[in-house]
């Protein structure tokens, strides 16, 4: 992932400040279900309604039109943090050793994140790929369900 960490790489590292500076810096963020023990990943979704880019004062936040991502201009932003509220996800991330925020720009629309991760706990797939078709997919993926006209 360009300008940022993977979870991956963030495993690795000895020194537990050193690892929290660098969480900080990650775009993909883990959401702990403390009641199951489970963790879930997640980071920007690219959301239509981009409240982030409609609060942005100084318009540092504008859409991609190739891949559909709201990207930061890290030349524009001032640091004023209005998108970091505006973002009803918290996925928009203020990072103090630049002033500046960051968030996913989906790596130019090949996310770099998917495509380390060895357990596939980060994917990328279209937004408008839901539904029936979905359901089948996962379900060929498992392997668990027989086949049926």
């Amino acid at each position: 992932m360009r300008n940022g960490l993977c979870l991956r790489e963030l495993r690795g590292l000895r020194h537990r400040q050193i690892a929290h500076q660098a969480t900080a810096k990650s775009r993909i963020k883990v959401f702990d279900f403390h009641h199951t023990g489970r963790k879930v990943p997640y980071t920007c979704t690219q959301c239509d309604e981009a409240w982030c880019l409609h609060a942005c004062p100084v318009e540092a936040i504008t859409l991609d039109k190739a891949t559909g991502a709201k990207v930061v201009s890290e030349s524009t932003c001032v640091g004023c943090k209005v998108c970091t509220i505006a973002c009803p996800f918290g996925t928009i991330n203020y990072v103090a050793d630049t002033g500046k925020v960051q968030k996913c720009d989906l790596c130019g629309g090949q996310p770099a994140c998917a495509e380390a991760c060895p357990t596939q706990a980060i994917t990328y797939v279209d937004a408008n790929w839901t539904g029936l078709d979905r359901m089948r997919a996962w379900a060929e993926k498992t392997g668990n369900q027989t086949a049926t006209a």
